[in-house]
This record gives C-alpha cells, sequence and structure tokens, in this order.
C-alpha cells in the first residue's frame, strides 16, 4: 500500500484536535481527542508520533468557512496552523469545506445526555462528549474528501467567498 493512500483528518478547534485515520477506500476510524497545545510545534510534534504510527502520506484539514463560503476567522487560524504543520511533518495538506461539520457530528454521536440523578452532565463526561464530537467531525472530513466539490484551495479564496 501506497503511503499516499493513508489519512489524517483533522478536525482544528480552540481547544482540541479531533482526528481520524483513513487507508484507502475504507472507513475513516476516529482516534483519540488531542488537546491543542500552545504552540503550533508542539501539536506537530505529537502529530508526527501519530503519523509515523499510521504512516500518514497526507493530512486532510476541515477549513471552516461562513455559510455563505467567506473564510471565517477560525478559517484564517486554521490555514496559519496547517501550513505550519504541514511545512514541519513534510506532508502535503488538503483543505475540506467543513460547514455543518460539527451539526452532522452532533447528529451522528447524539445529543449528550444528562448527568447523575437527572441532573447536568458533569466535567468529565461533558469534556468526553465534546471530544466525541470532535472525532466524529474528523470522521466526516475524511469522509467528505471523496466529493472534489468540497476541496478547498485557501489560495484562490477571497475575503467575501470562494471563487
Amino acid at each position: 500500500m501506497k503511503r499516499e493512500d493513508r489519512r489524517l483528518g483533522i478536525d482544528l478547534g480552540d481547544r482540541r484536535i479531533g482526528l481520524a485515520v483513513a487507508v484507502d477506500d475504507m472507513s475513516p476510524r476516529g482516534l483519540p481527542t488531542m488537546m491543542r497545545a500552545e504552540r503550533t510545534h508542539a501539536d506537530a510534534s505529537r502529530l508526527a508520533v501519530i503519523c509515523r504510527e499510521h504512516r500518514i502520506g497526507r493530512l486532510v484539514i476541515g477549513l471552516p468557512l461562513h455559510s455563505d463560503g467567506r473564510v471565517s476567522e477560525q478559517g484564517e487560524k486554521t490555514v496559519r496552523w496547517a501550513e505550519e504543520v504541514a511545512d514541519i511533518l513534510n506532508l502535503p495538506v488538503r483543505f475540506i469545506d467543513e460547514r455543518y461539520s460539527s451539526a452532522r457530528a452532533t447528529d451522528r454521536v447524539g445529543r449528550q445526555g444528562g448527568g447523575a440523578g437527572g441532573g447536568e452532565p458533569g466535567p468529565r463526561r461533558r469534556a468526553a462528549y465534546r471530544a466525541s464530537i470532535d472525532q466524529a467531525a474528523a470522521v466526516l472530513i475524511l469522509e467528505d474528501e471523496a466529493d472534489p466539490g468540497l476541496h478547498l484551495d485557501p489560495s484562490l479564496m477571497r475575503a467575501e467567498g470562494v471563487e
């Protein structure tokens, strides 16, 4: 199997990084969600271990856009982070339109249940639920890669929308 057939899906958030891996055309599978480090270089170091372990040949990263196709502020941060990580890891990167991926991931995982005794869930349960949403979003990003219409080239995008 060629290395480029192995892809790491990334759902980048401010606090967590949802991860999934895909090999060939097989269904992607989620990996444990990572907490973001303070520095991109530290994120890249941890991702390097995962990429070696899974023999990853390409990063597939969800790019957040506004509903009208404009690049969001989070999207601009994502592009900067992705370019730095891809350079450190020496891997190509493909961006995927991830509009609505969080809502789709929530639909896939289901709504969070209550805590013990019907009250609010505790901090651990909330954190685990958020991590499962991030993981599901990374799986969706890899699934969406099969649709060329969702591939994005940030260098061709303008602030007011996609060209």
